[in-house]
């Protein structure tokens, strides 16, 4: 998923930085002018549209400035001709590309294909129409609503058609995060709204800009409004972050069970602002993502074996053979259960407490399971419990001995002075 976000971060910037370059109409010092005085400027019909529109013109070797025969005839042309090539990648070209997706590993040309198809038919009947609108000799009001209408024709088929691509892509990405129960699953509807809102936004300014009209007014605004809605949503902006920081380090999906900061249970939902958890007792916590990433995140989930560390209590009576018998006793008991990993095995005689002698038990599982866990933990403490017993011994509690001495323990104890 981090190289997802690498590859989406990196091909959105391309893209963007592309488009720009490409939308950017050319302007000459008189139209940089006008630009200055009117705050527009020189609408353009794109050139590769011209070109095409040029070179049936000279091969008819239709010159005159007027509208004849041959111009009507072109014009249609134009029009059948899109509306054929539009018959042709509907009906052939695209079913040929489905059958082919649909023989590939991968699923998303199977979603990318369908997606394209209506986009790039509306293209090439955009490009039919215009161009047959071009051959016409009109008036100097209609042409340039013709080509400020191309303009506007073009640039919403372009973000239509990517959008669309986005959109399979993104579709694609979340049915692998699902597929991978990982937690940018729940992630994926934000990161397809926030394409699509960065999209209308700079799919509208550039159309805009092409347009003639002078956008930095426009993005001044922007820019004033968005700080102060950055001031106002600083908590709101901070959850999302945190939540963008949960997505990209994963530390814990739905289902599994978390230690956050005091905070011990399953996580059931992770959003965008908050993560919820249902605590042992049942009860639901509601944690901002600001305060998730913050925290240390004990995740007990992904435990590779369950380790057991106990201090068995024996009393003082214990003697120094009994004690070392009784030793060997609980390492034997280890060693020969099956879900006891050998190598995690220490017991040793440790510490000489205030009130017991304390032998030091050390083992871990072979599982990582909970429920299997606690029960090895049972059947070894139960198996402890009979050894002691075999062995005539006992466990030690916290005691205190009180000694009385003088006339008022005398008395206490019911003596005479």
């Amino acid at each position: 998923m981090k190289r997802f976000f690498r590859l989406w971060f990196t091909t959105l910037t391309l893209l963007m930085s592309t488009l720009v370059a490409v939308a950017q109409p050319a302007t000459s010092t008189t139209a940089v002018a006008a630009t200055v005085a009117t705050g527009r400027a020189d609408v353009r019909t794109p050139d590769l549209l011209e070109h095409i529109v040029d070179v049936f013109l000279r091969f008819f070797n239709v010159t005159s400035s007027g509208n004849t025969a041959t111009h009507y005839v072109i014009s249609a042309v134009f029009i059948a001709g899109a509306i054929l090539l539009r018959r042709f990648l509907t009906t052939i070209f695209f079913n040929q590309l489905k059958k082919l997706a649909s023989k590939t590993e991968t699923t998303l040309d199977d979603k990318l294909f369908p997606r394209m198809e209506s986009p790039v038919a509306t293209f090439v009947m955009v490009t039919g129409i215009f161009a047959a609108l071009k051959v016409l000799k009109l008036s100097e009001t209609a042409d340039h609503s013709i080509a400020a209408g191309s303009t506007v024709a073009f640039s919403l088929v372009m973000f239509w058609g990517l959008l669309r691509a986005f959109d399979a892509i993104i579709d694609h990405a979340a049915e692998i995060a699902k597929v991978k129960q990982s937690s940018i699953a729940a992630f994926m509807p934000w990161i397809k709204k926030s394409l699509i809102a960065v999209f209308v936004v700079v799919g509208t300014l550039m159309t805009v800009q092409s347009l003639g009209y002078n956008v930095s007014t426009i993005l001044q605004g922007l820019g004033i409004g968005g700080l102060a809605f950055a001031l106002a949503a600083q908590d709101t902006i901070a959850n999302l972050f945190g939540s963008i920081v949960v997505a990209i380090d994963q530390p814990f999906r739905i289902g599994e069970t978390v230690k956050i900061g005091a905070h011990t249970g399953t996580v059931e939902d992770i959003g965008l602002r908050s993560t919820k958890i249902r605590l042992i007792d049942k009860s639901l916590v509601v944690m901002p993502n600001k305060m998730v990433s913050s925290e240390a995140i004990v995740n007990l989930s992904r435990f590779t074996q369950r380790r057991v560390e106990q201090v068995i209590g024996l009393t003082y009576d214990t003697t120094p053979d009994q004690l070392a018998v009784i030793v060997e006793d609980f390492r034997g008991i280890l060693l020969a259960e099956a879900e006891v990993d050998p190598t995690s095995v220490m017991v040793f005689f440790r510490d000489l407490s205030a009130s017991s002698l304390d032998v030091w038990v050390v083992y871990a599982s072979r599982e990582a399971d909970v429920k299997e866990g606690f029960a090895l933990k049972q059947r070894m403490n139960l198996a402890i419990m009979r050894a002691v017993a075999a062995r005539r011994l006992s466990f030690a509690y916290p005691t205190s001995v009180m000694h009385l001495e003088g006339p008022v323990a005398k008395t206490l104890v019911g003596g005479k002075g």
